[in-house]
């Protein structure tokens, strides 16, 4: 198996060294990585053709169209296609397209960093990526993103509400969630500022999860 891994834009989130931190695991379970720090990887139609999963850190910046296109091409022709926090829903904000394929855009963070739970959906207690996992303690930031129905959504985090928050009442958001386009498979974590959120175990063992869930050819889920 192939995984392209396509990390850049803001370095606030670490693209590089949150991203290296994940090619152990990778290459233990069968991956071999190609790393690129530039955008020009999704004009590569053969690079793209024989990858089986595209791995994104790459926070805010801008994608040209043909960029654009060659990514969304390969995510519908099979390849798979995950990230965490503003590596992939913080993205080329405003490029509606990019955020039909993703499922998900950042617009806030209230407060920082806030202390907050991840909890997993009951109903989707069984899936793969989140089996085992009830909910997770952070104190870290708590994205609030726009998502939409087409979502299959694993875990939520709701933003508290009070007598500073213009919101009149608690608003729940998807924080893990898995999306089919084309035929290809998306994977959404929204917790990833920085690396001791990516330590985190729980965080840890669901990115790796998404990974392998995105990727080409991995089976039903």
């Amino acid at each position: 198996m192939h995984v392209l891994v396509v990390r850049g834009g803001w370095v606030g989130h670490h693209p590089e060294v949150t991203t290296d931190s994940f090619l152990p695991f990778l290459r233990a379970h069968g991956y071999r990585p190609t790393v690129r720090d530039t955008l020009d990887a999704y004009l590569d139609a053969d690079l793209l053709a024989g990858t089986d999963l595209i791995v994104q850190c790459w926070s805010m910046g801008t994608i040209d169209d043909a960029q654009l296109r060659g990514l969304t091409a390969a995510v519908a022709a099979g390849t798979g296609f995950a990230g965490w926090h503003g590596g992939i829903v913080a993205a080329f904000l405003g490029q509606q397209q990019y955020h039909r394929l993703t499922g998900g855009v950042f617009v806030d963070h209230p407060g920082d960093f806030v202390d907050y739970e991840v909890v997993v959906l009951p109903e989707r207690a069984g899936h793969p990526i989140v089996r085992g996992i009830d909910r997770i303690r952070l104190h870290t930031e708590q994205y609030w993103v726009l998502t939409d129905a087409l979502n299959d959504v694993l875990a939520t985090t709701t933003l508290a509400a009070g007598a500073g928050t213009p919101w009149p009442e608690p608003v729940a958001v998807p924080a893990v969630w898995t999306r089919r386009w084309g035929a290809g498979r998306v994977f959404v974590c929204t917790v990833g500022h920085h690396p001791p959120d990516l330590a985190v175990p729980e965080v840890r063992t669901i990115v790796e999860r998404g990974m392998l869930w995105a990727t080409r050819g991995r089976g039903p889920g």
